[in-house]
């Protein structure tokens, strides 16, 4: 008698199509809750759609897009279990890179790569995203969830997103308004927010021995709790304070540390100066300097170091600006100057010491 073989099958090789339907239809209802009135159709769709008739108000609106993930910071998440907190990261990482040029976050798509799909993960993965989008003031109008088995393992993830944004030309912010005297005033951060957890899981993991559940004392929780707090969502806090003060410039502190991506709005003929001793970084930044017997010059060109967003604007503005982000529940204080360029070679420079 002939054995009778079965035939190859999607469901076989890893892919769960029902669970992805299922993933669908979990997240619908946070999604809706991001929608603005541009926006047409709804969560299914090969496409989102965005009615472009609402920019017609502008007299030459210039579109401004970017696109980041969160990096290994979702393995603290794999590891906790914790899945709806990572989306604010991955808006924050997008939409804050929109604002810095006085853009208005318009809408967003996201990317979720699984090793297999979860739909309550997945769905829990997609509310943070949408609760994000409601504090960036974007729609969510789409994305996609891939499952990759043999690539990934079951339980392991990354996501990613794109945005667009929109600003009138004349209102653009950038190097090109900065002026000498203009002051730098700093936002504080939540934590390290999304950048440098390579660095991070190096440290306390493989060379400190710490766990995600250890109680550190400075922090009043759990050292997973610590690092897996979300990234600040800066963008409506930007746009209202470039509605009430004059503002040249934004720079949001992520990859590469706090000189280096604010000298990446400075001109080449000035020098922003920042001096440290205006603020004390938090307790979660000495516990790597420690714990990795990492310099002080290698962590700030890897972490925010307790600042999140900058603003350059004139020092006739500053009280208003402070006001203003004050009222808004926005930490924030002059922490330096725009001054000549004169003999330094790089656009930016920290100088003294860390307030205690």
């Amino acid at each position: 008698m002939t054995e009778k073989t079965t035939g190859a099958s999607y469901a076989a090789a890893g892919v769960d199509i029902e669970a992805g339907d299922r993933a669908v239809e979990l997240m619908k209802e946070w999604v809706k809750k991001t929608q603005r009135p541009e926006v047409l159709g709804g969560l299914g769709g090969f496409a989102g759609l965005f009615d472009a008739s609402a920019l017609k108000r502008y007299e030459r609106p210039l579109l401004a897009s970017a696109t980041d993930g969160v990096g290994t910071k979702v393995d603290i998440a794999r590891q906790l279990g914790v899945y709806d907190t990572i989306g604010h990261d991955l808006v924050a990482m997008v939409m804050d890179d929109i604002v810095v040029c006085g853009a208005e976050p318009l809408f967003m798509t996201d990317y979720i790569c699984v090793g297999k799909v979860h739909p309550e993960r997945v769905a829990a993965i997609v509310k943070g995203i949408a609760e994000g989008c409601v504090l960036a003031g974007c729609a969510l109008v789409g994305g996609e969830t891939a499952e990759h088995p043999g690539l990934l393992g079951p339980d392991d993830f990354d996501v990613a997103g794109a945005g667009t944004g929109v600003v009138e030309h004349d209102r653009l912010l950038g190097a090109d308004r900065i002026r000498t005297g203009d002051a730098v005033v700093a936002m504080a951060s939540s934590g390290l927010h999304s950048n440098g957890y390579s660095l991070v899981r190096h440290v306390l993991f493989d060379r400190a021995g710490m766990s995600l559940e250890q109680e550190i004392e400075e922090f009043g929780r759990t050292l997973g709790e610590e690092l897996l707090e979300p990234t600040k969502i800066y963008s409506l806090d930007c746009l209202a304070l470039t509605r009430t003060a004059e503002v040249h410039a934004f720079s949001h502190i992520t990859g590469g540390g706090l000189a280096a991506n604010l000298a990446r709005v400075i001109p080449d003929h000035l020098h922003a100066t920042v001096d440290r001793s205006t603020w004390a970084p938090g307790a979660v930044f000495d516990l790597v300097g420690k714990a990795g017997q990492v310099e002080q010059l290698e962590l700030e060109k890897t972490l925010n170091m307790g600042v999140g967003m900058m603003a350059v604007l004139p020092a006739g503005s500053v009280d208003v600006a402070l006001t203003a982000l004050a009222d808004r529940g926005v930490d924030a204080w002059v922490a330096g100057e725009i001054v000549d360029r004169g003999d330094h070679t790089e656009g930016s420079t920290l100088t003294g010491s860390y307030a205690s």
